[in-house]
């Protein structure tokens, strides 16, 4: 297999030690696991680690992505497996004031009743990956830095991909593992006609809200399903009435027996990013600025959004996502911040790099390669930082739907002016039917009100940063330029958000085909705005460009160093997570967090019952499931070591955000529920690895399936999956 021959050819910077580290640490990726087979065998796996290594075998190949989400095949007839916030979006797409299924869920009875999910929800399959390194990096002269060695990078990704891509039916990136050191081409099959399946009401898929959101112990429900249709052909399409079901090459069976204590369990899935390996400025400027900055930021966007769209209403449904991952990101961010003050990290990595310049010093032929490496990346970093406080604050200001809309519209104008392949990422011919669907979506998480609220909140605030470092042209088109009048401001957003038509669809995709000076002559608000901006933007993407440029070639040597010098040391090392494929794995196993509390692995019904707060969104339960609950109506679900039927669970596996929806498999292979979450005290993991708070928080189940049986009355699905005892 290609898959085989691409990592028996890996540099001498994968050969990772893997051996000595820690039982459960690291996020690993598919052709490492012959390597740690003995400490996979030892902690419970039954599969061969080198039929796992394969792309195409089981259980590989049943696992997906959904593009900032993971999810898995559970039949024969592409139903696909995820967390309820991953399909928030799309159960949010398919609500309204009368029939809100977020509220009272949602059950197909029939494939005919599925329905089709929100404009660009997709289902990746991935099928190969390729170390590119020599084709990425391997071909770029020494002479080349900056923003001309950052244009090489990106040029010769453009044509890998260009390349891979041999239909719209593929997608397929370029991955940097090490920090640039090693660059890999992942190629998926792309389906696009997604349809939700079912969805229990967010009284389960939500239980617990934003009070138990990263905490222990939970008693969420957070599955959701979907369906994957391809057309009669078995090839992707967009969404017909005569698509069928995608056949997967593989699915996962549900053991409906669940875990135990001490069981071993793995992950399989697509976490998006850690950051181990930053150094200590970093760290020091992350937890001490960008961290409680954007936690204040997101708790401030929260009370707008709550104070001018009352709950239940059309405009609150529209923002219900939006506000879900806003505080969601909330409470990661204060525990990050919590822990860190806690803890010692700073000075744990200020002594590594002290540590590892000592090493560098040591040895003759080590200073002349990376004696000035460190010096030379906190340079950089330090011109990172310059005016970050100003780009944080306007980051949030942008993110109100229509100044980005018609930013992305103009940039799109002009991009179309070139080649596809000679455009920026993100308007090549290949991302036109995305960038169409983003379109489409907009009025779905828009309204004027929570639009005009947002801006004038966060426009005050950056008025009052000093006039040296505030974006002049952006000034100048608020007229902030000037003594800030809250009233002015509040007049010129109204008259924008009065006088544009950028909240209609129709216009939104018009003008996707509108050439650059059909801008320039426009009379809407928003488009004068996106044009008055243009120039300036790109002057700051140039200069962003130059320093990724210059630290895509010292972050190299960086981390090249730090993996010798840990490899000398006899520690693990492994990539950061980066949205690629990895396995983690471990064992539920609970913890104590703090002196004097030991915190059990498993919760159970009753301690869901007894949260029940009637009339609170975040702890109501519906009749059925409370009388269900009393009577304690378990059928086969209950376990009789708990007395009850086991509703989440913790175990040590390694995760970060992107493996909520991932499968969580036994040793055999089988589905023994999702993971969804992390406790509290285990989120600065992103960052610092600490084994005893490391944990992560599954869905169970016997959980799932007694819901869906007695509850929401999804017994058909629960019959077109494989369940075993």
């Amino acid at each position: 297999m290609l898959y085989k021959k691409v990592f028996k050819a890996l540099s001498l910077t994968s050969l990772l030690l893997i051996g000595t580290a820690s039982a459960d640490e690291g996020m690993w990726q598919p052709h490492q696991l012959q390597e740690i087979s003995g400490k996979l065998k030892k902690a419970g796996l039954k599969l061969d680690p080198t039929q796992m290594e394969n792309l195409d075998q089981f259980p590989m190949n049943a696992i997906i992505s959904l593009g900032g989400c993971t999810a898995s095949f559970l039949s024969d007839k592409g139903l696909v497996v995820t967390n309820h916030h991953c399909a928030y979006g799309s159960i949010q797409y398919n609500s309204t004031e009368k029939a809100n299924l977020l509220k009272q869920g949602f059950v197909a009875k029939k494939m005919s009743d599925e329905l089709q999910a929100a404009p660009g929800s997709r289902v990746y399959v991935t099928e190969s990956l390729t170390n590119v390194t020599d084709k990425i990096t391997g071909s770029i002269a020494k002479s080349v830095t900056g923003k001309a060695y950052f244009k090489e990078i990106e040029k010769n990704e453009k044509v890998l991909v260009q390349q891979c891509e041999t239909s719209q039916d593929y997608r397929c990136e370029v991955y940097s593992f090490h920090g640039g050191l090693e660059y890999f081409l992942i190629k998926q099959l792309a389906i696009r006609d997604v349809r939700l399946v079912y969805a229990p009401p967010s009284s389960i898929g939500k239980f617990g809200g934003d009070t138990d959101n990263w905490m222990w112990p939970r008693h969420t429900g957070d599955w959701a399903f979907y369906r994957a249709y391809v057309n009669k052909n078995g090839k992707p399409a967009d969404y017909a009435k005569d698509n069928v079901p995608f056949e997967p090459k593989a699915f996962l069976k549900v053991n409906a027996n669940g875990v135990e204590e001490n069981d071993y369990v793995m992950v399989l899935g697509y976490p998006g990013r850690t950051n181990r390996y930053r150094t200590a400025q970093e760290v020091e400027n992350q937890f001490n600025l960008v961290y409680p900055t954007a936690k204040r930021y997101r708790e401030e966007y929260i009370d707008i959004i709550k104070s001018t769209a009352s709950e239940g209403s059309e405009a609150r449904i529209k923002y219900e996502s939006t506000l879900a991952g806003l505080a969601n990101y909330a409470k990661n961010y204060g525990s990050m911040i919590e822990s860190f003050h806690k803890g010692d990290m700073l000075a744990r990595k200020q002594q590594e790099l002290n540590e590892l310049q000592v090493w560098i010093n040591a040895s003759k032929q080590r200073k002349q390669k990376y004696g000035k490496t460190l010096s030379e990346l906190s340079t950089l970093i330090t011109e990172g930082q310059k005016n970050q406080e100003r780009d944080l604050i306007l980051s949030y200001i942008g993110r109100t739907n229509l100044m980005g809309v018609a930013k992305r519209l103009y940039r799109l104008a002009n991009e179309k002016n070139k080649p596809s392949t000679e455009r920026k990422q993100g308007y090549q011919e290949r991302d036109m039917n995305r960038f169409t669907q983003s379109m489409e979506r907009v009025n779905r998480r828009y309204d004027a009100n929570v639009d005009k609220a947002v801006l004038l909140h966060f426009m005050a605030q950056y008025a009052d940063f000093p006039a040296s470092e505030r974006n002049t042209t952006f000034d100048q088109f608020f007229g902030l330029d000037e003594a800030f009048d809250a009233k002015k401001l509040a007049k010129k957003l109204d008259k924008m958000h009065s006088e544009t038509q950028l909240d209609e669809e129709s216009v939104r995709l018009a003008w996707m085909n509108k050439s650059v000076d059909e801008f320039k002559r426009s009379k809407d608000p928003y488009i004068q705005f996106a044009v008055s901006q243009f120039e300036n933007d790109q002057k700051l993407e140039q200069q962003a460009e130059e320093l990724a440029g210059k630290l895509a070639q010292i972050r190299p040597q960086f981390m090249n160093a730090m993996i010798a010098y840990k490899k000398s040391k006899g520690e693990p090392v492994y990539a950061d997570a980066n949205s690629s494929l990895r396995i983690t794995y471990g064992n539920v196993k609970g913890y104590s967090p703090q002196d004097g509390l030991t915190a059990t692995p498993f919760t159970t019904l009753e301690g869901m019952l007894a949260k029940y707060v009637a009339g609170d969104h975040e702890f109501d339960l519906f009749e059925n499931i409370r009388s269900a609950i009393t009577n304690k109506e378990f059928g086969t679900f209950k376990r009789e070591s708990l007395g009850s039927v086991p509703v989440n669970y913790l175990s040590t596996l390694d995760i970060t955000g992107g493996n909520s929806g991932s499968p969580t498999l036994n040793g055999n292979g089988e589905f023994v529920g999702l993971v969804f979450d992390g406790v509290y005290e285990s989120i600065i993991g992103d960052w610092d690895y600490d084994p005893k708070f490391k944990r992560a928080i599954h869905t169970s189940a016997p959980f799932m399936l007694w819901t869906m049986e007695h509850i929401d009355g999804a017994g058909n699905i629960v019959d077109e999956m494989t369940i075993v005892k």
